[in-house]
């Protein structure tokens, strides 16, 4: 094993970059535009509900005394005292012998006790007049097809733990207890930097030695994917002025900047002095493939912090050390409760896998249900692992972790990260 004493252990890099992040500040703001967000502190119901009895069926509101013997060929005939519709309080009480049409969602009329569908009866479906009477085709029982109070939550109730993210199912609830607002961290703003002079934007000719800029293109799309608000705030020339001056305009603005390139040891990587010249650098080279030129530093702006990330310039190096150490921090800060990381699955591999000398290798894989274990996975490779092999990336649903001076052999167990979903 070669003598590497300068490259951090991912585990250990992990931890340093994560060291000491809290969630961001909570605020409040209207439900409408708190999709994505995490709740910064729990929520109570502020009301029971239902919050009265209600229909569950668009029918009629009886009570199940007078229906107990309805059938098909012996229908039970009511008269109909007018309708409830959704919205209006019933005007009239059901008693012996009558009905009130009822529509789903109305509030339920004193006297009755249960409601027959329409279906049930010999009243038209859809729109159309009350009728005088109503021949009533099968029983129902007492309490069949009504809502009670309180039968999904009361008033006071715990709903939603901090650190949830509301997805639409949250909102709907939070909605339909009364919650016009919502405390929650804001999204974590990252500014995205590109550096090197042989980049040109998609789009534009390229000139001798040029390359189209493709990373602040991916990690705006991983960071818009976290939850966060981004900004490409342009490439950077590849000088120290020119960098100080672009990441100086991106810390006023983002809690997390992410530069990509610039970050190893050439004669032309200005990141590490960058960083050091603004704030302090925490972390430098991991031992880890691809992604080994990384850098991890912090600075302080208006009192707040800001995270300084420099990744490498390959762009697979890019979307891998993005998954390892940006999403976390990024997923820390906007207050997300559970994992930080993607879900973790103990996967076999379907072919050797080859590792790296000294260092933690991060395959691009696809993962696809294993025919000899039930829930079980296998992953083989997505294509060629070179860092500049965006093809495979593309392919790729997994990314496979294989330990230090160690080859994966077929049918050997490995952790693996799913990057979206497989088929099966």
């Amino acid at each position: 094993m070669p003598d590497l004493p300068d490259l951090i252990p991912l585990d250990e890099a992990r931890s340093r970059v994560l060291d000491g992040i809290a969630a961001l500040p909570p605020v409040i703001i209207d439900l409408a535009d708190a999709a994505g967000l995490a709740l910064a502190e729990p929520v109570r119901s502020a009301m029971t509900l239902p919050p009265w009895p209600n229909s569950a069926m668009d029918g009629f509101a009886v009570r199940a005394a007078d229906v107990a013997g309805a059938s098909a060929e012996r229908p039970v005939v009511l008269r109909v005292l007018g309708e409830v519709p959704a919205g209006r309080a019933p005007d009239d009480e059901v008693g012996p012998g009558t009905a009130l049409r009822i529509m789903t969602g109305a509030m339920m009329p004193a006297g009755a006790d249960t409601v027959v569908p329409v279906e049930d009866t010999d009243a038209p479906a859809g729109a159309s007049e009350v009728p005088a009477a109503v021949a009533i085709r099968a029983p129902t029982r007492s309490g069949g097809n009504v809502r009670l109070p309180g039968s999904d939550v009361a008033a006071g109730t715990p709903l939603l733990e901090r650190g949830r993210v509301l997805d639409p199912a949250a909102i709907a609830l939070l909605a339909a207890t009364g919650h016009a607002t919502a405390v929650v961290h804001r999204r974590p703003r990252v500014a995205v930097i590109s550096t090197g002079d042989e980049l040109v934007p998609p789009g534009l000719p390229l000139g001798p030695a040029q390359i189209h800029e493709c990373n602040s293109f991916t990690l705006a799309a991983q960071a818009a994917e976290a939850g966060a608000e981004v900004r490409r705030m342009g490439i950077a020339a590849d000088t120290l002025p020119d960098l100080l001056a672009l990441l100086r305009e991106a810390v006023v603005w983002g809690d997390v900047v992410v530069l990509s390139g610039g970050v190893s040891v050439g004669a032309h990587d200005h990141v590490k002095a960058a960083f050091s010249g603004i704030g302090q650098l925490d972390v430098w080279r991991v031992a880890i493939k691809p992604g080994r030129p990384f850098a991890f530093g912090r600075a302080a702006v208006d009192g707040r912090p800001a995270y300084l990330f420099g990744l490498p310039g390959n762009p697979v190096s890019v979307f891998v050390t993005f998954e390892l150490f940006v999403r976390p921090v990024l997923r820390r800060l906007a207050g997300q409760a559970g994992s930080i990381g993607r879900p973790e699955r103990i996967v076999r591999v379907a072919e050797r896998i080859r590792g790296s000398s000294g260092r933690q290798t991060i395959a691009r894989v696809v993962l696809e249900p294993d025919p000899d274990r039930p829930d079980g996975l296998l992953a083989r490779p997505s294509g060629g692992q070179d860092s500049h092999m965006l093809f495979s990336l593309a392919t790729a649903n997994g990314l496979l972790f294989v330990p230090p001076d160690t080859d994966l052999e077929a049918g050997a167990e490995a952790v693996a990260w799913e990057l979206r979903g497989y088929g099966g």
